[in-house]
């Protein structure tokens, strides 16, 4: 029956060396006409990135610059305005009309403070507080307000608001009036003065005039609000700016010196913010009172506002100036909420800004202490710096701003100037649309010159590519001529030169590597050399049947103090190659050196049968080598050595540094034999002894104990020595 298997059995594999496959590649047209296209085409671009950020960055530039004069311009106005304030309100209180009005009035308040009202009078006037006022406040806060909290508390204070406060429907109505006819001497001042301070509140724009005297009463009001009469010490707006503006002013007691009061919220305007200028009143070097004007709110927005000509101003249809508190909040009025209130109450909300705030402001036609603004612009700005920087603006729009703080003393604002960066950078944006265009022109250009210049460069080109594959197929001594330009000649050079080159560093590395494997022979055996050059990490090797000789030199250290470090180590040198020279005769195996010591063993890389004799005999001629070199220099050095035959383990140690050592139980005894004893000579154990011929004389010097059990150690009397090789 024939076999089934022979029928089935696979073909024999062809075991040849396989074809390389040849990988696809460009040719060398190719590759130049590759590298003309992308340096052209890089160079164009990086040319026009270039010029694109030098471009955009000096638009930008141009653009932060217009931003940065607008903001100076707005700045320098809104300071001569607040200039101006002041010295209206200074000239005001120096002229004889302030000062005699101001003692006449407080002269009249004075009287009237004895003047009561009827029962039906202060019915009326707590009427007008509880169903009037409050519920007006009420309305322009939002808030729940008591409007007995605010009602007069003094006669004078009543009186006057009963007669010129609570009888008109309005302020504007209030101030036309010049005398209640009830024959008061407050009345005639009032008739005599009003018109005075009437046509200045009116003529610049002031909010109000009010008078007051040295007890902290407003003894005059131009409009008639709710805080005429009344006391800034101790009555319902002894807290507002107003009372803390009247403090300073009398406090510093300075003719001509205005306090200016940045704006707050002030309950008789029902809320509204007010901002103040106060200045004392003398007459004869006494201060009588002092003059307080209510801040023009719309003198200060039609400077921010540029009259509502931002266009002709260089603002664009987006951009405006604007002023911001130490408090965050605007002091001036927002440019869009004029524009489109509707519009700005949506992107305002949407910008992060609390619902019942916009609808304030569109409610009221102003963001004053309504809009919050907040960013880095506004922090620097309020810290005394001034630049400019991209980022997004109240609107949650991204804008150029240039901000500074304003220069006015007494008000911690800062002043901003703004355009969004889609308004502001349409420059940019024509400018890189025109460099895009141009820039594609040019690499097709480019692209049309680099197929022509390909073509020229591609014959030397393949001749330089047949000569490197020579030069790589093994050949030496190739001579290539490119072609007469200077460059293909140095590229001819360069070939030859690495070609030549390539000879001369293959005899260097087999060289540098005979070196090598000189060193690592130097400090391990053969056997785990090979090893450790073929990348094994954990080489160890045990051997059942070794002697392990441990010597040290006896007298060395305190020779070693007796001299410089470098006499030191040299006679040690000297004494290690002496060791090294008798070892390699008696067939014994370095394993490592240390100050005054030496490990050896005889029978690790080499078995052994007679191990322990070699042994023995090395460590007697160590013996001989150092009584010899103890006689020749005059010194004392001896020997004393350990030695015990058994099993050891050897191998490699430590990966960074690493180390040739040997280890087991016949090191440690070897090592605790020649340490147990003080003097010099040679010791043994029971085990080396017993293979020890007769020749060799040893003596019982001791017992050691060991885990497996008791170890007679013996000491070499004399012996024969027999040298071999």
């Amino acid at each position: 029956m024939s076999d089934p298997s022979a029928a089935t059995a696979a073909p024999t594999p062809w075991v040849g060396k396989p074809r390389r496959r040849r990988r696809a590649g460009l040719s060398i047209y190719s590759i130049l006409l590759i590298m003309l296209l992308s340096v052209s085409v890089l160079s164009s671009i990086v040319v026009g990135i270039i010029g694109y950020i030098n471009g955009t960055e000096a638009l930008r530039t141009i653009a932060y610059d217009r931003l940065v004069e607008i903001r100076e311009n707005r700045s320098r106005e809104v300071a001569q305005l607040f200039a101006t304030i002041e010295n209206s309100v200074s000239l005001s209180a120096l002229n004889d009309t302030s000062k005699q009005a101001a003692r006449e009035f407080a002269d009249g308040f004075a009287e009237l403070e004895k003047q009561q009202l009827s029962a039906g009078e202060s019915a009326a006037l707590n009427v007008y507080y509880r169903d009037t006022f409050a519920t007006d406040l009420s309305e322009a806060t939002g808030e729940e307000v008591d409007g007995s909290a605010f009602a007069p508390r003094g006669g004078a204070e009543a009186y006057l608001q009963y007669n010129y406060v609570i009888p008109y429907a309005d302020w504007e109505e209030a101030i036309q009036n010049e005398d209640a006819g009830d024959g008061s001497a407050w009345s005639a001042a009032h008739a005599k003065y009003h018109d005075y301070f009437r046509t200045m509140t009116q003529l610049q724009d002031f909010e109000d005039v009010l008078m007051l005297d040295t007890q902290g009463n407003v003894v005059y009001s131009a409009y008639k609000g709710v805080d005429l009469g009344t006391n800034l010490f101790d009555g319902p707006y002894r807290l507002s700016n107003l009372s803390t503006a009247y403090r300073q002013a009398m406090d510093q007691n300075i003719v001509g010196d205005v306090v200016i009061a940045d704006f707050a919220p002030y309950s008789p305007s029902l809320g509204a913010p007010a901002g103040w200028a106060v200045t004392p009143i003398a007459d004869d070097g006494e201060i009588i009172g002092a003059l307080a004007i209510e801040l023009p709110i719309d003198r200060i927005n039609d400077v921010m506002t540029v009259g509502g000509e931002w266009n002709a101003n260089g603002l664009g249809a987006t951009g405006e100036t604007y002023l911001v508190g130490r408090d965050d909040l605007m002091r001036s009025i927002s440019r869009l909420l004029i524009e489109d209130p509707v519009a700005y109450q949506e992107d305002a909300v949407k910008a992060g800004l609390a619902p019942a705030a916009a609808a304030l402001s569109a409610q009221n036609g102003d963001t004053l202490l309504q809009q919050t603004i907040t960013g880095d612009a506004v922090t620097r700005a309020l810290s005394g710096e001034d630049g400019t920087l991209l980022e997004r603006d109240y609107l949650g729009r991204d804008s150029l701003t240039a901000y500074a703080p304003l220069a006015v003393d007494g008000l911690n604002w800062a002043i901003v100037a703004q355009e969004t960066s889609a308004e502001a950078l349409v420059p940019v944006e024509d400018f890189t649309r025109n460099l895009i265009l141009s820039t594609a022109g040019m690499i097709i250009f480019v692209c049309l010159l680099s197929l022509v210049l390909a073509q020229i460069f591609v014959r030397p080109l393949r001749r330089l590519k047949s000569a490197a594959q020579r030069i790589a197929a093994g050949e030496e001594g190739i001579q290539v001529d490119a072609g007469s330009s200077d460059e293909l000649a140095d590229v001819a050079t360069a070939f030859n030169d690495m070609s030549r080159s390539l000879e001369i560093k293959s005899h260097l590395i087999d060289e540098q590597e005979r070196a090598n494997e000189r060193l690592i022979l130097s400090f391990m055996p053969e056997g785990i050399a090979n090893r450790y050059k073929h990348g094994d990490e954990a080489i160890t090797q045990d051997s059942d049947d070794v002697t392990v000789v441990f010597a040290d030199i006896v007298g060395f250290e305190e020779l070693a103090l007796s001299m410089s470090s470098e006499d030191a180590v040299a006679r040690l040198n000297d004494l290690v190659r002496s060791f090294d020279e008798a070892a390699e005769r008696h067939g014994v195996e370095r394993v490592r050196t240390t100050r005054q010591s030496y490990l050896a063993s005889c029978g690790l890389a080499t078995p052994r049968v007679d191990n322990a004799r070699r042994a023995v005999e090395f460590a007697m001629e160590l013996e001989t080598i150092l009584d010899r070199y103890s006689t020749q220099q005059g010194v004392q050095l001896g020997l004393r050595a350990g030695l015990d035959s058994g099993k050891v383990t050897s191998g490699l140690i430590g990966r960074a540094r690493v180390v040739y050592d040997m280890w087991g139980d016949a090191v440690n005894l070897a090592f605790r034999v020649q340490g147990d004893s003080s003097e010099p000579g040679i010791y043994i154990t029971q085990r080396v002894a017993d293979r020890l011929p007769e020749s060799v004389s040893v003596r019982p010097v001791g017992d050691v104990e060991t885990q497996n059990g008791t170890q007679r150690v013996w000491k070499v009397e004399a012996a024969v020595p027999v040298v071999e090789g």
